[in-house]
This record gives structure tokens, sequence and C-alpha cells, in this order.
């Protein structure tokens, strides 16, 4: 089993039950902080502590209150993904820290985090150093992802004098700090505190004996939703499709993806079927969200294939986690199903969360003049079988 690819560090160790509130209520403070285009301080488990801003969240003010208040120099902290297209060799880490010569200004920053800027990277010196095991600077790149921006912080050491006692001087600058192990922990520790908190008789066009049932994390974020057809057997395998949000397929029925047809068509089938479940994750665009979707689809109009798109834009190929649907099969009661799904890297991720699959089922439906591109690169590149 390829870890790296189900995007799932096994070697986590949990956060005790006892902690998960504050450990989930910390991410979240931090999530809205580097959201609102503030910075975060983040303590690393070396014991060093950075200052961290989304890099697409930089002005002027922030910019210079960073490196003030931190007393370092400011730096830029990218995924491999995008220093691998940046031309800046294989890192030995997921994340490395560049800097630059002249020295780093919001403009460069911002443009070596979006391909969709023009930028002239050989104008500048640009060395780079390879994250350390759970550093602050790693922490800070994935809280960008968890708060759906490009994938790419501003950092600087926190090397003030008066930071001895790292508490009192984030209280002092009105800055959240953070342990760098509970961000790296956030979408386990979510989804193990997800909990059903709403369930309703839900009728469709394809499937009358619906009901759909949705689940919250502890601290309150966006809900997963479950949508159970007919009375399906806990005893037996149950038929099931594990469905990420789409906006533009779901909703608008957009030509670029497959993904209405395969919500309405699973629906359908289980409804024929006689019973069975759809688990509706809140994970947009493969898990880099609606605004990096569109971003991507801008790259892939100039050429880009679906991969390559997120990779330009520092993500993964695939930013899903399957730990939320896991955990939602089990308070279902559901342990072993029958996976209506092209893509393997579902089932092995639903497996290695405790999920039984007894059987893959073909999910397939015609292409058409826009998406017949992404769809053979699903199966070229992303593995997937039709």
């Amino acid at each position: 089993m390829n870890e790296k690819k189900l995007n799932l560090d096994l070697n986590l160790v949990d956060v005790p039950a006892s902690r998960e509130s504050v450990s989930l209520l910390g991410v979240d403070r931090a999530m809205a902080e580097i959201r609102r285009g503030r910075f975060v301080a983040i303590r690393g488990a070396n014991g060093a502590a950075v200052i961290a801003q989304a890099a697409e969240g930089l002005d002027a003010d922030s910019f210079r209150a960073l490196a003030a208040i931190s007393g370092g120099t400011p730096a830029l902290t990218i995924t491999a993904r995008r220093a691998v297209v940046l031309g800046l060799g294989e890192p030995e880490s997921k994340t490395v820290t560049l800097l630059t010569e002249p020295p780093l200004s919001i403009e460069t920053a911002q443009a070596i985090a979006d391909p969709l800027a023009e930028f002239d990277l050989s104008a500048l010196k640009v060395s780079s150093r390879n994250a350390t095991t759970y550093d602050g600077e790693s922490a800070a790149v994935i809280l960008t992802k968890l708060a759906r921006l490009l994938p790419s912080a501003v950092t600087a050491p926190i090397v003030s004098p008066d930071a001895e006692d790292l508490a009192r001087w984030a209280l002092r600058h009105d800055t959240v700090l953070i342990d760098a192990g509970d961000i790296f922990q956030y979408e386990r520790t979510t989804a193990r505190s997800l909990s059903l908190v709403s369930e309703a008789r839900v009728p469709l066009a394809d499937a009358e004996d619906t009901r759909i049932a949705a689940f919250r994390p502890q601290d309150g974020g966006i809900e997963h939703l479950a949508i159970i057809i007919g009375s399906p057997n806990p005893r037996e395998p149950v038929l099931t499709r594990i469905h990420s949000e789409c906006f533009t397929g779901d909703l608008l029925g957009s030509l670029r993806c497959d993904c209405g047809d395969q919500l309405r068509g699973a629906i359908a089938e289980i409804s024929a079927t006689g019973a069975g479940v759809l688990l509706y994750l809140a994970q947009e665009g493969r898990g880099i969200g609606l605004v990096n979707k569109l971003r991507a689809y801008t790259l892939q109009d100039d050429g880009f294939d679906t991969i390559d798109a997120n990779e330009q834009l520092g993500f993964d190929a695939d930013e899903r986690v399957f730990l939320p649907a896991a955990r939602m099969l089990q308070i279902l009661g559901f342990n072993r199903v029958n996976l209506m799904s092209n893509n393997p890297q579902k089932v092995a991720g639903l497996e290695a969360c405790g999920i039984h699959v007894t059987e893959r089922v073909t999910h397939a439906f015609p292409s058409n003049k826009h998406n017949e591109g992404y769809l053979r690169t699903k199966v070229a590149r992303g593995g997937h079988l039709f």
C-alpha cells in the first residue's frame, strides 16, 4: 500500500481524546486568521517557532509586521510539488523554504506561489532548505491547504528577544499560537470527532425511499452527508459510493467533468439495486477547494492536464482523505462495502481506515468533447479502471 498516494501519514500518534476539542479549536482559529490575511505563530516539534502568513493574503502592512515582530528574515515555504515545477530540483522533504536574493518581497512571494502570475524566476538567486520533521514551516503550508488557499506561506523564525515565553509573546501581539502537531493531526482528529447531528427523509426523483444524514466534526466545521437509500443491511456488504462534492458538476451540470453523471447515476443504481449509501464529502476539487479548482481549470485551458494543473499549483494530484468516509460508515454500522468507483485509491484508502471493500463496482459514464481528455488522464496517469 502506498501511504503517500493515500495522503495519510500512518506514523502519526492520535491526539488524546481529552485534548481533541482544544486541538481542533486551535487549528480552526488559525485557519480563520490565515484566510483573513493575518499571521499566526506555529511552534514546531523541534521547539523552534515561526510566524506564518498565507502568501496570497500578504499586504504591505502585514509583511512589515511579520518581519518586525518575529525578529527573523522572511522566507517563502512551498510544497515540493511546486518546487519541482519551478525547476528547483527534487526536494527530499514535502516542503521547502526558499531564501531569495534580492530579499523576499510581497510581489516575489505571490508570484512564486501562483502559477497564473507572470514571473521570471531567473531574475532571482534562490537557495532552498528542506523541511525538518514536523517543523513550523511545513505546518504553515498544511494550514494554507486546510484553509483552501494556495499552498504557500511566508514564514520567519521567531527570534525576538522578548519571545522567550512564547505564549505571553503571542498574547501581547494578538497572535494565535498553535502547535505544529495539532495542524498535522487536524484531518485525522476532525474525522475521529465526526458525529451524526441531523437526519431526515428526503424523497429523490430517482430514489423516493431516501434519508439524508448530516455529520459534523467537533469543531463545528463543514458537514459531510450520507444519502441512505432504502434499508441497507449492515450484516451484508453495502453498495456504497464515495462522492466528493463538485459545485460545478453536481449543481451546474458542468461538462468539464463526469461528477454530475456519477452522482445521479449512483443514486439511480443504488435505488434500482434496492439499498445502499452515497457519502457526499465536503472535499471539492479532489480536496483543493473550489477557488483552487477554478485556478486549475485556467491552467488546463493553457494546456496542462488535470494532474499537472494541480501540481503547478503546488498540490498533489489528489488531496482527498478517506477517514471521514470510514468514520461515517462506522457510525452507520457498516464495515463492509461494495464500492462503486473506478479509482483503486479509494479502495486502498477505505481499507487503510478499517473498512473492508468486498468488491469494486465499475461506475462509468460516456464522455463528451469537453471532458474526454480529463477522463483519459484519469486512466493513463491516475490509474483509474473503467
